[in-house]
C-alpha cells in the first residue's frame, strides 16, 4: 500500500490524482498543494495528458479541508510553515483554475474548505449521494478562503453569502440546483467514470461533458428552493449587521434557526467574510481575488480568533470559542479594511 499523501499515475488518457489521508479525511498538508501544482505544471503540457481527474481515498471524505491545526501550531511557534501553506495552496488553486485541459472533480464524500479550494476551481464538480458540501470557516474566525471570494458571490441570488457566513451544509440536490454541483452520479459508479474517461478521446470541456453527462441523474428536489426569496432577502444589503437585523425581526422558524447560528460564529469573521464576497463579486480576475485573499488570511493570523476557533473545535473541542472582540458593533471598518491592505514585498508572488 502506498503511504504518499497524494498519489499521480496516468491511466489512459487522463491524469488521475488521488489524495490519499482517509484516515485524516484527506486534508490538505503544504506537501499536497505544492506537489499537485508541479504535477499539474507537467500535465498540462503532456499531449497523452487529455484531462485530469481528482477524487479522494476512502469511502467517507473526498477532501475535508486544510491542516489548519498545524497551520496555527506553525505561527505560534515562529516558523514559516505558516505562510508557505497558504501561499502553495492558493499557487495550486489557480493553478486549478488556469489549467488548460478538462479538470474534473468527482466528489464523492465530505468536501469542506480546502477541499473545495482543490476542486471548484477547476471546470467540473461531480457530486455523490454521500457528498456535504461546507464553508464553515466563520466558526473557526477564519473566512472561506482557497477561491471562495470569487465563486460563491456568483451563485445564484445571495445563496452564496449564506454559505459563507453560516456554514451551511449542503448534499447533492442543493449543489447541483445551485450549479456547484455539474453533474450528479451514484457513488458506486466512480471507478466506472474514471475508467470511462480514461478511455475517451477528451479534446475540450465538451467532449468530457458527454463522458460525464452519460452518468448524471437528476437528484431530488433542493430543499434550498424552498427558502431561495427568504435567503435573497435575508442575506442582501451593504453590511452584515442587516442580515443580522433581517434575521432577528423574522419570526419564521428558518430565519430563528440563521439568527442562532450567525450568533455562534466570530464576529470578526462574519464582517471580514462579508466584504470578502463583496468585493470579489467585482473583481474580473481570479488571481486578484487569491491576492486579495492572502492578504486577508496573513492579517488573520496575526488576530486572536483562528487560534481560539481551531482550539475550540478541533483541540479541545469544547465548541465554546470566545471570541475578541465579541461582538459585531466592536468590530470596526477600520478594523476590516486593514485586512485588505496591500502587503508590500510579502505579496502572493504568482509566476507569469
Amino acid at each position: 500500500m502506498n503511504d504518499a499523501e497524494v498519489l499521480f499515475g496516468t491511466r489512459g488518457n487522463i491524469g488521475l490524482i488521488t489524495l490519499n489521508r482517509p484516515k485524516a479525511l484527506n486534508s490538505l498538508t503544504h506537501a499536497m498543494c505544492v506537489e499537485i501544482k508541479r504535477q499539474l505544471d507537467e500535465w498540462k503540457t503532456m499531449p497523452s495528458v487529455h484531462a485530469v481527474v481528482v477524487v479522494g481515498a476512502g469511502d467517507k471524505a473526498f477532501c475535508a479541508g486544510g491542516d489548519v491545526v498545524k497551520v496555527t501550531r506553525s505561527y505560534k511557534a515562529g516558523t514559516t510553515e505558516w505562510r508557505d501553506f497558504f501561499h502553495d495552496e492558493y499557487l495550486m488553486n489557480i493553478a486549478i483554475h488556469e489549467f488548460p485541459k478538462p479538470y474534473i472533480s468527482l466528489v464523492d464524500g465530505i468536501a469542506m474548505g480546502g477541499g473545495v479550494g482543490v476542486s471548484i476551481p477547476g471546470d467540473f464538480w461531480v457530486a455523490t449521494e454521500k457528498t456535504l458540501f461546507a464553508m464553515p470557516e466563520t466558526g473557526l474566525g477564519l473566512f472561506p478562503d482557497v477561491g471562495g471570494g470569487w465563486f460563491l458571490p456568483r451563485l445564484p441570488g445571495e445563496t452564496g453569502m449564506y454559505l459563507a457566513l453560516t456554514g451551511a451544509r449542503i448534499k447533492a440536490p442543493d449543489l447541483f440546483a445551485l450549479g456547484i454541483a455539474s453533474q450528479v452520479v451514484a457513488s458506486d459508479r466512480i471507478d466506472d467514470v474514471v475508467a470511462a474517461l480514461a478511455s475517451a478521446e477528451i479534446k475540450d470541456n465538451r467532449d468530457a461533458q458527454d463522458v460525464l453527462d452519460g452518468f448524471h441523474h437528476d437528484p431530488e428536489p433542493a430543499p434550498l428552493a424552498q427558502v431561495m426569496d427568504d435567503i435573497d432577502g435575508a442575506f442582501a444589503g451593504v453590511r452584515v449587521d442587516e442580515v443580522f437585523h433581517a434575521l432577528e425581526l423574522d419570526e419564521s422558524d428558518w430565519a430563528q434557526k440563521q439568527f442562532k447560528t450567525l450568533v455562534t460564529k466570530s464576529p470578526t469573521s462574519l464582517k471580514l467574510t462579508f466584504n470578502q464576497l463583496r468585493r470579489g463579486e467585482v473583481l474580473d480576475d481570479f488571481r486578484d481575488n487569491m491576492r486579495m485573499e492572502y492578504r486577508m488570511v496573513t492579517r488573520v493570523m496575526e488576530g486572536k480568533d483562528f487560534y481560539e476557533g481551531v482550539r475550540a473545535i478541533l483541540i479541545d473541542k469544547d465548541n465554546t470559542p470566545q471570541w475578541d472582540p465579541n461582538t459585531l458593533d466592536r468590530v470596526s471598518t477600520e478594523d476590516i479594511e486593514h485586512y485588505f491592505e496591500n502587503l508590500g514585498a510579502d505579496e502572493l508572488k504568482i509566476a507569469d
